[in-house]
């Protein structure tokens, strides 16, 4: 490198963004992702080792895979070049090839190539890497927001290992906006910048476990706001939501505006008002809440106040949460708001709740026996024991009915679950009026 090169990247560094800057440049550095470069893990030996092999860095943007290759790239002895696939063309992956040959054939040293948006490469461009990555002429590391599996050469991929990367959790956000702040050299800490606590809680959770948008936030934040009178520049929590382009809510998680929405979520689609469930929901997302917290909630209200009203309800809150462990976010909120909508338009009923509640209660207090016509007659002298004789096989009756008692002695007159006129359930009703089981309150 001569000085204009030296000079050139140096100035490069000084401008380029807070979240590029701080990268680490050591595998001790690195915030997060520990399920892939904890110290007993097969990445992390590898990489001190210098023995990697091809590998797929797969995960949302802001999770760290071009800070993993960049690490790989401060740390190996291998030769590391860099190729964007938004950009690159065939010349440029022509010559990394004749580069890396020449090194191989010379100094018999390796070359690693990493394609930054691999899955941007056309068939034609993967299958051109193809034959060096297999003749040991190039390590391969590619990065990719998308699935790897739909996107990336089916052989490319079985000569490589896929390690996946996720969000990274809350507390790795705001570690990393402490550095930030604090860091004289590559940060912010020439600004004498002051982070809130809330604004930096706020950051951390509304990033969604993006670190670039986490930094690109505070480096705004600090590079717009004038010092304040102690000559200190304070990132407050309106500072800090001007900054990411959203507003803060304010929302303490483990304190009453937590208890007190999911309080008026739960009352409002009780009370089937769908407009009011639905901003309740968009509260609580927009803060942050566990979209699983909320999809266990609208189960409770759909099997508790709706019932058997309309039984469907249940199956969309199941349904719902099911997807909301699949999607994440930002799309967890469409089944959301599908099934909290649902559960507060649907007929409502806690006829089965206050049943099983009425059961339980008995249970406690009184002690009872099973009929012995119910009893278990499957084994040899059952009969003897008087086990099962006089039971009733009621699909042998018209209508797969028969009249007889299930209930023990002890209460056998006791009724449980009185079914409304609601829904689905003046069906029930009915039908336990017509086989005489008065089912009045």
């Amino acid at each position: 490198m001569d000085l204009f090169d030296y000079m050139r990247e140096t100035a490069m560094e000084n401008e380029s963004p807070l979240a590029s800057r701080m990268r680490p440049t050591t595998l001790d550095e690195v915030v997060g992702q520990q399920h892939i470069i904890g110290k007993d893990k097969l990445l992390y030996r590898a990489i001190k080792a210098d023995k990697l092999s091809s590998i797929i860095f797969y995960g949302p943007p802001g999770t760290g895979k071009t800070t993993l290759a960049k690490v790989i790239a401060h740390t190996t002895s291998a030769e590391f070049c860099q190729l964007n696939a938004t950009t690159a063309g065939k010349k440029d992956m022509e010559e990394v090839v004749k580069g890396a040959k020449d090194r191989l054939g010379m100094y018999r040293k390796k070359t690693i190539l990493f394609v930054d948006e691999i899955h941007r490469f056309n068939k034609g461009q993967q299958d051109y890497l193809l034959p060096f990555v297999e003749d040991g002429t190039l390590v391969l590391i590619g990065a990719t927001t998308e699935n790897p599996y739909f996107e990336v050469n089916g052989a490319l991929l079985s000569r490589s290992v896929i390690f996946e990367l996720k969000p990274l959790e809350k507390e790795d956000i705001r570690l990393l906006l402490r550095r930030a702040v604090q860091d004289e050299k590559k940060g912010l800490g020439a600004y004498r910048a002051v982070l809130d606590e809330d604004a930096e809680e706020f950051l951390a959770d509304i990033s969604g476990g993006d670190a670039r948008a986490a930094l690109n936030a505070l480096e705004l934040g600090v590079l717009s706001t004038k010092p304040a009178g102690d000559g200190r520049i304070h990132i407050t929590l309106e500072t800090a939501s001007e900054c990411i382009q959203k507003r803060a809510v304010r929302y303490d998680k483990t304190g009453d505006q937590h208890y007190d929405t999911i309080s008026a979520f739960i009352k409002s689609m009780r009370g089937s008002d769908p407009d009011a469930a639905i901003f309740y929901l968009a509260k609580m997302l927009c803060a942050g809440e566990d979209i699983k917290f909320i999809a266990r909630r609208i189960m409770i209200c759909a099997a508790e106040d709706v019932g058997n009203a309309d039984p469907d309800a249940l199956v969309v809150a199941v349904s719902a949460a099911q997807a909301v462990e699949r999607l994440g976010m930002p799309e967890a909120r469409i089944p959301l708001a599908q099934a909290a909508s649902y559960v507060a338009c649907a007929p409502k009923s806690n006829a089965a709740y206050l049943a099983i509640d009425r059961a339980m209660e008995m249970v406690a207090k009184q002690k009872t026996t099973v009929p012995a016509h119910l009893q278990d007659a499957h084994y040899k002298g059952s009969a003897n024991l008087g086990r099962g004789i006089g039971y009733k096989y009621a699909h042998d009756f018209p209508n797969h009915y028969v009249e007889q008692q299930y209930l023990p002695d002890e209460i056998k007159d006791a009724r449980f679950y009185l079914p409304t006129e609601n829904g689905y359930e003046k069906k029930i009703r009915d039908y336990l009026t017509l086989l005489g089981k008065s089912p009045a309150s």
